[in-house]
């Protein structure tokens, strides 16, 4: 077994998936909240564009999402989130538009999380905030999505979970996660396959198990007690 991931660089590929993972969540959080507070706002017009966007990317294959970021932004719009100086322009390029490509997919999943944890805050603390002369910004900010996170604590560990996973569609465009490695090692090495299925799905529950458990326990504790 150690030799199999010394052969195939499996740790620097699970290396590469929390990367992936990080950067990914950390903008699909930032990109589904905004969307989430359009979902949420009294003007007709965002709360279209928002849920346009929610139902677009839900039912659009990742998959279709990740090729698309390099065959159409980069090679037929030219956007190049990398340096072309670079020794690396190529591992970072992909890795970049992977990040990209989680991130306007998880954000929707990030949305709809966000906005059931609104659900669960009482209306009539929306109207009191109103009642004393808060905006509907203030009152997001003060009232509402302190309150809708804690609700969405659940939810939005899931998403993170399902992230996780989902970072080895980037093996679609060369990102060498562990499935661009399984992929080398049902190639070059067929007799340990099984092994390094075995290998690479041990990984994952290593990765995701202790996000699951710390998930529940601040679930448990953050809750917002009615």
């Amino acid at each position: 077994m150690l030799e199999l991931i010394q052969e195939f660089e499996l740790l620097a590929a699970f290396w590469m998936t929390i990367r992936l993972t990080l950067w990914s969540a950390l903008f699909s959080l930032i990109i589904g909240t905004f969307v989430a507070i359009m979902r949420l706002s009294p003007v007709k017009v965002l709360q279209s564009i928002g849920t346009s966007y929610v139902n677009l990317l839900r039912n659009t294959p990742l998959t279709l999402i990740i090729v698309g970021t390099s065959l159409v932004l980069w090679g037929q719009l030219g956007l190049e989130p990398a340096s072309r100086d670079s020794s690396t322009f190529i591992v970072d390029l992909n890795f970049r538009l992977a990040v990209l490509g989680l991130s306007v997919y998880h954000a929707a999943f990030v949305c709809e999380a966000i906005r059931s944890g609104v659900n669960t805050i009482p209306l009539g603390q929306a109207e009191a905030a109103r009642s004393i002369g808060l905006t509907f910004g203030q009152s997001l900010r003060h009232v509402i999505l302190p309150q809708g996170f804690r609700g969405a604590i659940t939810p939005l560990g899931n998403t993170l979970i399902a992230l996780t996973k989902n970072t080895t569609v980037a093996s679609a465009i060369g990102v060498m996660d562990p499935a661009y490695q399984l992929d080398n090692i049902a190639e070059f090495r067929p007799d340990v396959l099984f092994l390094g299925f075995a290998v690479i799905a041990l990984g994952f529950v290593v990765l995701t198990l202790p996000v699951g458990l710390i998930i529940s326990a601040l679930s448990s504790r953050l809750a917002v007690k009615r």
